[in-house]
C-alpha cells in the first residue's frame, strides 16, 4: 500500500492515514463560538477522507485572536459547539485535533476580505495587542505592550485551560502555535524580542515561555495524548531565526514529550524574503526529524498525491498538513487514493459514486 495510506499510531491516537487538514483561518465566528460554517467546512473534509482534520487557529484568550471573528476556546461556553464538531469528525474514522493559539502583535485586525489591515483603536471590535517587546510587525503599526512577567503568566495559564476545554470538547490532538509571527513564535526571535529579564536574550531565555507552554499542557494533556508543536522552521532573514535553531528548539520539545513539530516557516518579519514555491518548506521537515529524531510534519504547497508519497518514501516527513488544496478539493483523499492506485473505504453513502 501507498505509504501516504498507511496507518500512523502516536500515544494511543491511530491515524488512518497520513494526510492531515491543516489548520486554516475561517474568519467566521461570533465571540468564538463556532457555527454552521465550521460544522460543514471541517466535517466535509472528515467525510472526504483525511486521517486527521485540525481547526484552525483558536483563541486561547479573546486578545489572542488575529480578528474579531476568529474561532475561540477561552471560555467554558465554547466546548459544546466544538464538541458537535469532533463528535461528527470521529464518527467519520477521523481524528479531531485543535490548534491553540495567541496571535499577539499581530492580533486585532481585519478579515482577509475586508483588507487585513490593523483595526481602528477607534474600532469598537479593537483591542490592545501584547508582544514580547513593544516592537510592531510593520512600521506602519501600532507598537504592541510589552508584557509583564505576570502577563506571561497569564498566558501560560490560557493555553493551560484551553488545553482542558480540549480534552472537554473531545478532541484527540492538540497543536500549540508557535509559528508565523504571532507570540509564541515572537519569543523565540532576536528580532522581536529584546527582553532583558528571563524570557529575552540567550536562547534558552527566548525559549522559554513555549516550554513553559508545553509543561502546562502536558499538565492535563497527559502523554498518551499526541500533542504537536508548529514551528516557523526558518525566519528567512539576516539575523533572525534559523534551522539550526529549530533543530535544538526541537530536540527541547522531544524531552517535553512533544510528538510532533508541524514544520512551517516565516511570517515573523515583514521585511523577509522568501521564494515561495512548491515544497519549499520540506527541507526543514526533514533536517528536523533526522538531526532532532523526532517526528515531523511537512507543510507549503504540496498539492499532489505523487508529491505526498515522495516526502513520505525519502523518509522527509512522517505526516503531510494539506491547507490550500483541502479549500479546493475537500475530498482530495479519495482522490489521491485512486491516484496512487489504493483502494479505501468511501462514507456508505457516496459508496454508489465510487466507481
Amino acid at each position: 500500500m501507498a505509504l501516504l495510506f498507511q496507518p500512523l499510531t502516536i500515544g494511543n491516537v491511530t491515524l488512518k492515514n497520513r494526510i492531515v487538514v491543516s489548520p486554516m483561518c475561517e474568519y467566521s465566528s461570533e465571540d468564538g463560538f463556532i457555527n454552521d460554517w465550521h460544522i460543514v467546512h471541517l466535517g466535509s473534509r472528515a467525510v472526504g477522507g483525511a486521517g486527521l482534520v485540525m481547526t484552525e487557529a483558536a483563541g486561547v484568550s479573546p486578545e489572542g485572536r488575529i480578528t474579531a471573528e476568529d474561532l475561540g476556546i477561552y471560555k467554558d461556553e465554547h466546548i459544546e459547539g466544538l464538541h458537535r464538531i469532533t463528535k461528527f469528525i470521529h464518527a467519520q474514522n477521523a481524528v479531531a485535533g485543535i490548534q491553540l493559539a495567541h496571535a499577539g502583535r499581530k492580533a486585532s485586525h481585519e478579515v482577509p476580505w475586508k483588507g487585513g489591515a490593523e483595526l481602528n483603536a477607534e474600532d469598537p471590535r479593537a483591542w490592545k495587542t501584547v508582544a514580547p517587546s513593544p516592537i510592531p510587525f510593520k512600521d506602519s503599526e501600532t507598537p504592541p505592550i510589552e508584557l509583564s512577567v505576570e502577563g506571561i503568566q497569564k498566558v501560560v495559564t490560557d493555553f493551560h485551560k484551553a488545553a482542558i476545554r480540549s480534552i472537554q470538547a473531545g478532541f484527540q490532538v492538540v497543536e500549540i502555535h508557535a509559528a508565523h509571527g504571532y507570540l509564541i513564535n515572537s519569543f523565540l526571535s532576536p528580532l522581536s524580542n529584546q527582553r532583558k529579564d528571563k524570557y529575552g536574550g540567550s536562547f534558552e531565555n527566548r525559549c522559554r515561555l513555549l516550554l513553559e507552554i508545553i509543561d502546562a499542557v502536558r499538565e492535563v494533556w497527559t502523554e498518551e495524548k499526541p500533542l504537536f508543536v508548529r514551528i516557523s522552521a526558518s525566519e528567512w532573514i539576516t539575523g533572525g531565526w534559523t534551522i539550526e535553531d529549530s533543530v535544538q528548539l526541537s530536540k527541547l520539545m522531544k524531552e517535553r514529550k512533544v510528538d510532533l513539530v508541524d514544520c512551517s516557516s516565516g511570517g515573523n518579519s515583514a521585511s523577509a524574503k522568501i521564494e515561495v514555491k512548491p515544497l519549499y518548506q520540506v527541507p526543514f521537515a526533514e533536517k528536523i526529524r533526522k538531526q532532532s529524531n523526532i517526528k515531523t510534519a511537512a507543510v507549503g504547497l504540496i498539492t499532489k498525491a505523487e508529491e505526498a508519497e515522495e516526502i513520505l518514501k525519502n523518509e522527509q516527513a512522517d505526516l503531510i498538513f494539506f491547507a490550500r488544496e483541502m479549500l479546493r478539493d475537500p475530498y482530495f483523499p479519495l482522490h489521491a487514493a485512486k491516484t496512487l492506485g489504493v483502494d479505501i473505504p468511501w462514507p456508505v453513502q457516496y459508496e454508489r459514486a465510487k466507481r
